[in-house]
């Protein structure tokens, strides 16, 4: 599981800035989001979400607004901006091309899921 957990903490900004371009959420919806579209196989733990948010907000890819709520605590929503959607496009070329490379170097063809 080492592996694996290293290569999803490579893909943590792709993965946030995907799910916000769809709609704007709050971290506990997101990663609620996350785990069910992924079946659980992605999930953030909380130790790495906020962080993750809080860099991106401070780097402009995420602009957050505190909403209050009619029951609970109020709520942080991030919203992508400008910036965090081209980021998101270079995001996804790059691994539109790293994914495509990696499975020629593994046999894989085709999106064929058998190595061979």
């Amino acid at each position: 599981m080492g592996s694996e957990r290293h290569l999803r903490r490579g893909s943590a900004k792709a993965i946030i800035l995907s799910l916000l371009q769809e709609q704007c959420m709050y971290g506990y919806q997101l990663n609620k989001e996350l785990r069910r579209r992924s079946q659980g196989y992605f999930q953030f733990k909380e130790g790495t979400l906020y962080p993750a948010l809080h860099r991106m907000e401070k780097q402009g890819l995420l602009r957050g607004e505190w909403q209050v709520v009619e029951q609970g605590p109020s709520r942080k929503y991030y919203h992508l901006t400008d910036k965090g959607r081209r980021e998101l496009d270079r995001l996804q070329r790059d691994w539109a091309a790293f994914t495509e490379q990696m499975l020629a170097l593994l046999g894989v063809r085709g999106g064929d899921a058998t190595v061979g």
